[in-house]
């Protein structure tokens, strides 16, 4: 891939990005973003899981790529298309906001090996700048592997009109989709976004 070639998936990425998961950043949710839909209306009935959830936890299910998480509460799913040289990607990204802060998942279908899960994080960073939401920093950034899969932990930090946030991220590659795990509100609740944070990478699903 060229470097022009990278820099311009980026800037797409990054801009959808915004338009797809505005709603789920706190200080994002006024930014102009698909109408959400509830989450629960669009996936099917999902099957008694094999562990009983966390108390309270919503099983929510996207019903194209079957890949699974269990959320807070009744999750909201917005849907966009990223457009990339090859044709544009459908992305979406089902997300609750609690008490705490959000959390939630987003499923781009394209295969994760497209873009390297470093420039996937970066145009993340990136994109939350386009929400007018304030400003975002990653550090903390490690690569891992999930069920085999690479993936790519980060932890966030940023400053809004409600003061510091911080928060954390997950970018899993898997043959035929990117998958992304987020968890971010304000940094008084920044140990009930940790344990929020590791429900879902627990509870994450991925067929």
């Amino acid at each position: 891939m060229t470097h022009r070639s990278r820099t311009r998936r980026l800037a797409l990425l990054s801009a959808s990005t915004a338009l797809v998961t505005g709603g789920l950043l706190p200080s994002a949710t006024a930014f102009a973003a698909p109408a959400p839909v509830a989450a629960a209306a669009a996936a099917p009935t999902p099957a008694p899981p094999t562990t009983p959830p966390a108390q309270g936890a919503v099983k929510t299910t996207d019903p194209p790529s079957g890949i699974t998480a269990e959320l807070p509460g009744k999750a909201k799913v917005r849907m966009g298309a990223i457009p990339m040289e090859s044709g544009s990607v459908d992305a979406r990204v089902y997300g609750v906001e609690t008490p705490a802060g959000a959390t939630g998942f987003a499923v781009y279908d394209m295969p994760g090996d497209q873009m390297p899960l470093e420039d996937a994080l970066k145009g993340f960073v990136d994109a939350y700048g386009l929400t007018g939401g304030g400003t975002l920093t990653s550090d903390n950034v490690r690569k891992t592997t999930v069920d085999g899969r690479p993936a790519l932990d980060a932890s966030l930090s940023g400053e809004d009109a409600d003061g510091a946030a911080v928060g954390s991220i997950r970018f899993i590659s898997d043959d035929d989709h990117l998958v992304m795990a987020l968890t971010y509100g304000p940094e008084k609740n920044e140990k009930d976004l940790k344990a929020m944070h590791q429900q879902l990478l627990t509870s994450l699903r991925i067929p």
